[in-house]
């Protein structure tokens, strides 16, 4: 596919689709129409275009183009066999899908690179995050790290949530970045386990600056002793 701006944020296995601006005849199914009957046209567009990302990327996948009707804290449905993660902003919708085989869980988010609204950031940030963005605001002041701060713990939510089923607070996942290798780990306040019952300790992710938008991106990698002597060749074959 098209090189996007999340590539090189997620695995190689993982594969993504961007518009800068709505597809004017993007199409969504009966069955998405339907949760959108009371929405703005503004929002039918932008829910249309990101579905269509997500269709290309499917695709690219080898995997049938279905409905994807919001669930549970409106998290997307996805095919069988599929994990992936939406995102859309002012000028930007993207998403990105993998084989289960190959990731676990994926979360994306993007945001325009401005500063956050005054007085969110003490509302999802500790002191000890907040010292952090301190110190890197004085060290690269031309990036908003607050609002990259912001995007993170997003896509951190975006890839838990599937995983666990269960609610993450801004607060229950300590985040450190990384300004040289563009890099986030989340260190996850609550206990947790992914579909495998293995325990989550912490979630990695990696984050891009460019085109006026902050991308950022997670992914929680299959473990290879959870795929069996076939699955675990078939992983390393494609990396």
């Amino acid at each position: 596919m098209t090189p996007t701006l999340l590539t090189g944020l997620v695995p190689e296995a993982a594969l993504t689709a961007e518009e800068f601006g709505d597809v004017p005849d993007a199409w969504i199914f009966p069955e998405e129409a339907a949760v959108l009957s009371r929405a703005a046209e503004r929002r039918r567009r932008e829910f249309a275009t990101v579905r269509h990302c997500a269709r290309l990327a499917l695709t690219s996948l080898g995997r049938p183009a279905g409905p994807m009707v919001p669930g549970e804290r409106g998290a997307p449905s996805w095919p069988e066999g599929v994990v992936g993660s939406m995102t859309h902003c002012d000028g930007y919708r993207a998403a990105a899908v993998s084989r289960r085989i190959d990731v676990a869980a994926l979360g994306i988010d993007a945001e325009p690179h401005a500063p956050l609204p005054p007085g969110l950031l003490r509302r999802i940030a500790s002191p000890t995050e907040r010292a952090q963005l301190t110190q890197l605001s004085r060290s690269r002041p031309a990036i908003h790290w607050d609002r990259l701060f912001f995007s993170a713990k997003e896509s951190v939510y975006k890839a838990w949530f599937p995983l666990t089923g269960t609610w993450l607070d801004f607060r229950e996942a300590e985040l450190v970045l990384d300004p040289y290798r563009q890099t986030f780990r989340a260190r996850l306040l609550r206990t947790g386990h992914d579909d495998e019952g293995r325990p989550l300790h912490t979630l990695h992710g990696r984050w891009r600056v460019g085109r006026r938008l902050v991308v950022t991106a997670v992914a929680h990698r299959v473990a290879a002793a959870t795929l069996g002597a076939a699955g675990a060749a078939t992983v390393a074959g494609r990396r």
